[in-house]
């Protein structure tokens, strides 16, 4: 075989990996195509505004049937001249959405809500993550399921509400990354 007529059968099948479930699902190589067709999407895009606040791509993780708890991770960046806190939110299927910190000190995790919430200071951008700043949903109602998508409101001390939407990752995701470009201004 010629080094076209293998690299273009590699494309086609790499194609009807990422295209085709009943393909992935006979194959058994529907997880890896997943995968796979994740990683070629790009970043997500999602933008939401609300007052000088820019608040880019939420996102959460899946959850086990039965998990009481979730976390939610976004970016938001500050335009204004003066600060402003992330102090929570809410979310229809949760008991309550708090602002938690996790830190590791001599080896040991730690997590901790921040009852004064986040400060964002003017010109600053706050990337709440894994292993770091985060949404914390408590009592959660039902699973987060992979693929879809959760509503839900984020709440600032001075600039106010904002509805966001969340994208569901798989279970141990450590990025958003996995959706489609799109873009709310709000």
């Amino acid at each position: 075989m010629t080094a076209i007529t293998i690299l273009l059968s590699a494309a086609a099948a790499a194609s009807l990996l990422t295209q085709s479930l009943p393909l992935q699902a006979a194959s058994g190589f529907g997880d890896a195509a997943r995968a796979a067709a994740t990683l070629a999407e790009p970043a997500a895009d999602t933008i939401y505004k609300v007052g000088a606040l820019v608040v880019e791509a939420p996102w959460t993780r899946a959850t086990p049937g039965g998990a009481r708890v979730g976390g939610a991770y976004l970016k938001i960046t500050n335009t204004g001249a003066e600060s402003d806190r992330l102090v929570g939110g809410s979310l229809p299927i949760a008991a309550a959405v708090e602002v938690h910190q996790m830190s590791i000190t001599d080896g040991v995790m730690k997590m901790r809500k921040l009852e004064a919430g986040l400060e964002i200071k003017p010109g600053q951008t706050v990337e709440l993550k894994p292993g770091g700043y985060h949404l914390m949903f408590t009592g959660l109602r039902q699973a987060l399921q992979q693929g879809q998508s959760v509503k839900g409101t984020l709440q600032f001390e001075k600039a106010g509400s904002v509805e966001v939407e969340y994208r569901v990752e798989p279970i141990g995701a450590r990025s958003g990354e996995g959706g489609k470009k799109e873009q709310h201004v709000h």
